[in-house]
């Protein structure tokens, strides 16, 4: 089926999505587009048509080829799509990289390691008067 293919299984088949049903929900929730316009997963794709796929934080274009609706090997995805991404997206994608957990709201979740250190060096020993090199309190004094 070279012509026309719906574009759920277009993006399971040309390995763009894991699964299926992960495809199907990403046109229901508005990341997928076509020629700029938000599509159903029950769409025909044609060759030649631009598909938009949002994956937060990148979107990325891909111009079809060839429709497909049976997964192929990886090997074979040059056949099926030509990546027209934009430089400036995979730049995008790089710096939340540098960057770390950009989406993890400060205060929620467990520290990490280097809020972990901050925290133990700001709860140290020596904060509370109990410096392991003083002897300034004796329990023998009494």
């Amino acid at each position: 089926m070279t012509g026309e293919a719906r574009i759920d299984k277009w993006l399971w088949a040309s390995r763009i999505f894991k699964t299926r049903s992960i495809a199907v929900d990403a046109c229901k929730n508005g990341r997928v587009t076509i020629n700029g316009v938000n599509v159903k997963p029950s769409r025909p794709l044609k060759v030649g048509e631009v598909v938009s796929v949002k994956k937060p934080p990148v979107t990325y274009s891909f111009k079809v080829l060839k429709c497909i609706e049976q997964r192929v090997g990886a090997k074979l995805v040059p056949e099926i799509y030509e990546n027209v991404t934009d430089p400036k997206q995979y730049e995008l994608l790089e710096m939340s990289r540098i960057s770390g957990f950009m989406d993890r709201a400060r205060g929620t979740g467990r520290p990490t390691k280097k809020e972990r250190r901050a925290l133990d060096d700001f709860i140290a020993p020596v904060m509370f008067g109990f410096d392991d090199d003083s002897d300034d309190f004796d329990m023998d004094e009494e």
